[in-house]
């Protein structure tokens, strides 16, 4: 911190880094939190903490949980012949939203963008296509954002699937998603259509 900033200062400019969140708004979380009880800022301070301490990466899909196997993946009421690929693990709560789908997920986290240096071993690419060879699953369905790199990677994934000779049906997403549009920002309404008309690759 520098000698001129305030703790204020620095707050505002931590929490203006944060996705979707201006240096107005930045500045009125700031003096809320400054006119709030304490504990409720004691109590915040130690769940972004516990946040960080104790929730890691499911060892099966990718996405975020507490225990060792997430919820979802530790379900054995899910359908089972049914593979959701995601990029990020917020996408997951998305879809489960809409009620349309019950099978099982895998995150990337990410999606292959060699102009950022991003390939298939910065992804969780590999632990997906040991998912399918060990599983029994009968169809993978692409719920990727429609962009270029969406698109790049759905093709990759599509083409390992091909030469591993894995029988499993490959789809996505239905037109009605933007081009270059973001799954977070869809309606529950055009999300839920394109997971029922799904489209075979």
């Amino acid at each position: 911190m520098k000698t001129s900033e305030t703790v204020i200062d620095v707050l505002i400019k931590n929490f203006s880094s944060l996705p979707g969140i201006g240096r107005k708004s930045a500045s009125r979380i700031v003096y809320y939190l400054l006119n709030a009880d304490k504990n409720f800022s004691d109590t915040l301070a130690g769940n972004i903490k516990l946040l960080k301490d104790s929730i890691h990466s499911c060892a099966v899909c990718g996405t975020y949980t507490d225990s060792e196997v997430c919820g979802t993946c530790g379900n054995p009421a899910r359908d089972g012949n049914l593979l959701c690929v995601v990029e990020n693990p917020q996408d997951i709560d998305i879809i489960e939203s809409t009620g349309a789908y019950e099978g099982y997920y895998h995150v990337l986290k990410g999606l292959l963008s060699p102009i950022d240096g991003i390939g298939p071993e910065q992804l969780n690419v590999f632990p997906m296509l040991k998912r399918l060879e060990e599983g029994n699953f009968k169809e993978v369905i692409f719920a990727l954002n429609p962009s270029v790199e969406g698109e790049t990677t759905a093709l990759y994934i599509q083409k390992m699937i091909e030469n591993r000779g894995m029988k499993v049906k490959v789809t996505r997403l239905a037109s009605g998603l933007p081009v270059g549009g973001d799954l977070e920002y869809v309606d529950r309404m055009t999300l839920t259509r394109s997971l029922l008309g799904r489209t075979s690759v």
